[in-house]
């Protein structure tokens, strides 16, 4: 009788308990369901100390020791290891003026459109949700117009790539596919990460490409450095005039050879030319649409105030973060995976893109290379890796590039 008499009661609770606690719930599921992967994949970390047989010809040993070391502190102290990341590549005084930007910068985009949102929704009448999801389409696109021209460079210093041979090969990769190019830019991306990247931005026939620095072998800072206390041309790694330079040079940051940055960029344009770019825009305005209608239909309900303690009053403001940020949460969960599953099979699809441009030999090296420059570690646990990673672990790339590898 007592199971049952609690369970009478739980049915016989006020509707706004029920759903404060499923919240609540829900949040602590999240929470236990992250923790019990974060373990799992902790694990890999300390019990894998040795190399793999099967990654034994692209990775050695120090590297492996210094990619697991860095995982294991990472999954521990992800928040101060992520600052001390950012201080210890720039100084203290950047870090302060970044953040100080990201402020200002968030503060002048966030309050007007906030605030036009919620006028749109007050007068919008029945249909509001519709007027509403227009308006941050709009918004949306002309973020994504100026970002790359007026924003990012508050952040970051972008310069044009200088006349040459990778230029031109560029340009002659995107003719070849009939991507629209009209300029190609370094950023310093070494200031804020020792990550490799390349992107491309821009609306129909003004595309435009950027390559980070540190994807770059003679843009790498430290490459630089070296050569400089030394006096070594560049790529010469087997001249030196004192221990301490062979070992910097032992362990510098390698960037990619002109013809592994090409096959990166064959990657990336694989993306436009599948129409990957496209299919995420669509998938994001379809959810967008389908958040403010539901905001619509719940929006009236008083009980979802009540939850949260507002009984007297209901807020638009405050509705807005109740049912986005909570009522929201468990469809956000499963969108998030489906997002993830999604994006590891554009990937499959733009290595084998590269691929069919001849690439495929200068995309495993690159690959390599970058995951030992991003000190990535290449062994996962497979339900830590289905959960979280965007991007197909390195070996599984690595596997379905050697299928047809150039020799």
């Amino acid at each position: 009788m007592g199971m049952w008499a609690s369970l009478d009661a739980l049915w016989e609770m006020p509707a706004e308990k029920c759903i404060f606690g499923a919240v609540l719930l829900f949040s602590w599921t999240v929470y236990l369901w992250e923790t019990f992967l974060a373990q799992r994949q902790r694990r890999i970390y300390k019990t894998t100390t040795h190399v793999p047989p099967e990654l034994g010809q692209i990775m050695d040993s120090e590297t492996f020791e210094k990619s697991r070391l860095y995982q294991l502190d990472k999954s521990t102290f992800s928040f101060w290891s992520g600052l001390y990341s950012e201080i210890e590549g720039t100084t203290l005084g950047f870090f302060m003026k970044d953040a100080i930007k990201k402020f200002v910068v968030t503060q002048c985009i966030l309050l007007p459109v906030s605030s036009l949102l919620l006028y749109i929704i007050k007068i919008g009448g029945d249909y509001f949700f519709i007027y509403a999801w227009l308006f941050t389409l709009v918004v949306s696109l002309v973020l994504v117009t100026i970002y790359a021209d007026y924003i990012a460079p508050l952040f970051d210093k972008f310069t044009p790539l200088p006349e040459g041979k990778l230029k031109e090969e560029i340009e002659v990769m995107a003719k070849s596919i009939d991507f629209p190019l009209t300029k190609v830019y370094v950023v310093e991306g070494s200031k804020r990460s020792s990550h490799s990247n390349a992107y491309f931005y821009g609306f129909f026939k003004n595309k435009r490409i950027v390559l980070f620095d540190t994807l770059l072998e003679e843009y790498s800072v430290l490459n630089k450095d070296i050569q400089e206390d030394s006096g070594m041309e560049p790529r010469k790694e087997d001249e030196g005039n004192s221990e301490e330079i062979k070992a910097k040079v032992k362990n510098k940051k390698q960037g990619c050879k002109n013809e592994e940055v090409l096959a990166v960029l064959g990657h990336e344009l694989g993306h436009w030319k599948l129409g990957h770019t496209v299919k995420n825009i669509i998938i994001s305005q379809m959810n967008s649409f389908l958040c403010f209608f539901l905001f619509a239909v719940l929006i009236g309900r008083k009980e979802l105030f009540a939850a949260f303690g507002f009984f007297d009053s209901q807020p638009t403001l405050i509705g807005l973060l109740i049912i986005f940020q909570f009522i929201f949460s468990p469809y956000n969960e499963v969108l998030s995976f489906c997002l993830t599953v999604l994006s590891r099979r554009f990937e499959f699809q733009a290595d084998a893109f590269a691929k069919k441009l001849g690439k495929a030999k200068d995309l495993y090296s690159a690959l390599i290379k970058l995951n030992k420059d991003n000190l990535g570690f290449p062994v996962s646990d497979w339900l830590f890796s289905m959960w979280h990673y965007s991007h197909p672990p390195l070996l599984e790339r690595l596997q379905a590039l050697k299928s047809t590898k150039q020799h």
